[in-house]
């Protein structure tokens, strides 16, 4: 789970910003049999309206995956490239934005 619009959709230069990584899902199942190598982090967008992306690829079998080292700048591309994902089968996203404020209306 990545959001591509980091810090800002206008100016997105530490894109993309890695919030969750799971591998090893059986086909079957859900995330919670996979294995979590990058623990889920909430999105908390400073600015702007954010896009929230969940990338899911075919494994061809299991293998092991090395925490990245960092969550900002990850590339997707790159990982997937790296470890021989080829292309998406499935990708979702919903857009995210801050909360101004907390509260009743005020005037």
């Amino acid at each position: 789970m990545v959001d591509p619009d980091v810090p800002s959709p206008s100016d997105p230069h530490l894109r993309e910003y890695l919030h969750w990584l799971v591998t090893d899902i059986p086909a079957t199942t859900g995330t919670n049999f996979g294995n979590e190598i990058v623990s889920y982090e909430n999105p908390r967008p400073t600015s702007g309206i954010h896009r929230i992306v969940l990338v899911l690829f075919r494994q061809l079998g299991r293998q092991t995956v090395y925490e990245p080292g960092w969550r900002p700048q990850f590339n997707t591309r790159e990982f997937a490239a790296l470890y021989n994902l080829g292309l998406p089968v499935a990708a979702v996203y919903f857009n995210c934005q801050r909360d101004n404020g907390c509260g009743g209306r005020r005037s």
